[in-house]
């Protein structure tokens, strides 16, 4: 049975909240962009929309996991359709804020909480700007860790939350909700099919959850996590340092391969942004091929034949000089590249969670997921 979240109107300490500035905002870009995996959104457009937000007088803020009370009414929020559409395709920025209301009007009282879907690019920056607009911060945690291209593929989906009823807005101001789904995976494809008919992009809020079930399931301190590695990269760089060494140090990844894109397949299908982008190794891996297979975000990565990373481990594309990470709809013929593997949250690595996240989920039933080492 689905929980029920009754009415709760709280006061949080104000010690406790994390006042993001600009600083922040342009860690978070770097950071949350590396977490995304290709995906998420372009963190760029989000950056700024969050700056603008700040600009107006908003407050984005943080409030840790562990300060949620029990019986809070948090509801998680994010961008869904293709990337790219995204990046092509200018907002009129209050879609997040009607999915909100709407949310409240349904159940007759107050959301207490913004909670972030994914934690990958612009994903990251939507709830935060969303947060300013209604006055409410965001909870430190999200549902993936990363980023993930189907709704059910978070952990509140995967360990007991039902997502609906929830409320979808786009950009001409359409507001559609989505009452009851059978499951978790009908409710994404009925969502996929409208956001299609909206355009290609839109957001979601889905059903409250109370802050019990939060700190149980949530992939927590996700928003210090992206800032910080945002933090370590500008330092990186700052120190003439390695930035992506500094990445693989802090999220205990490893550098798998270097190499240029030799050729790119991309199209959109059912509102997904899927293709391949195929390498040929430079410096130390000269001589070899590798691919990294998309579905939004990177889902496999392949070395001279055999798969050597796959999902729900990040395969992260950084662009071999900054360090930056490389959003699928930014790839391009004759980049030159770092593929990084980092670990996943454990969250996503039990039975339950590979049965929605693991490689067969994404069409891949031959392959066998190992988890990343450390390196």
């Amino acid at each position: 049975m689905p929980e029920t979240v009754t009415r709760s109107k709280f006061e949080y300490d104000p010690a406790d909240i994390w006042v993001l500035d600009r600083e922040d905002i342009d860690a978070l870009e770097i950071g949350s962009a590396i977490l995304g995996t290709g995906g998420g959104g372009n963190p760029y457009v989000g950056k700024l929309r969050a700056r603008q937000a700040i600009d107006d007088g908003f407050t984005l803020s943080v409030l840790p996991l562990d300060k949620v009370p029990d019986e809070a009414c948090c509801v998680s929020l994010g961008g869904i359709g293709a990337p790219v559409v995204g990046y092509e395709r200018i907002r009129e920025g209050r879609e997040g804020l009607r999915c909100v209301r709407a949310i409240e009007e349904m159940q007759g009282f107050p959301v207490d909480l913004i909670v972030c879907e994914e934690i990958g690019g612009s994903n990251a920056m939507e709830p935060l700007i969303v947060g300013g607009m209604t006055g409410l911060p965001v909870v430190d945690c999200d549902g993936m860790g990363r980023a993930f291209p189907e709704m059910q593929m978070t952990t509140y989906s995967i360990y007991g939350h039902t997502s609906t009823p929830s409320v979808m807005c786009d950009v001409h101001g359409n507001i559609v909700i989505f009452q009851h789904a059978v499951t978790e995976l009908f409710h994404e494809r009925m969502a996929r099919a409208c956001v299609v008919a909206q355009g290609g992009g839109s957001d979601l809020a889905s059903a409250p959850m109370t802050g019990t079930f939060l700190k149980k399931f949530a992939i927590p301190n996700s928003y210090t996590q992206a800032v910080s590695l945002g933090r370590a990269v500008i330092d990186a760089k700052r120190r003439h340092a390695d930035p992506i060494a500094a990445i693989c140090e802090r999220e205990n990844g490893r550098h798998a391969f270097s190499g240029k894109i030799t050729d790119l397949k991309r199209h959109l299908r059912g509102g997904f942004v899927v293709g391949e982008a195929m390498l040929s190794g430079i410096d130390n891996h000269h001589g070899e091929d590798a691919s990294v297979l998309i579905q939004n975000e990177n889902l496999v990565f392949t070395r001279e034949g055999e798969v050597a990373v796959s999902v729900p481990d990040l395969i992260v594309v950084l662009d071999i000089d900054s360090g930056h990470a490389i959003t699928t709809e930014m790839l391009r013929y004759g980049q030159r590249v770092a593929i990084l593997a980092l670990p996943c949250h454990p969250l996503l690595q039990s039975p339950a969670a590979l049965e929605v996240v693991g490689p067969k989920a994404f069409g891949f039933p031959d392959i066998v997921y190992r988890p990343v080492a450390g390196g």
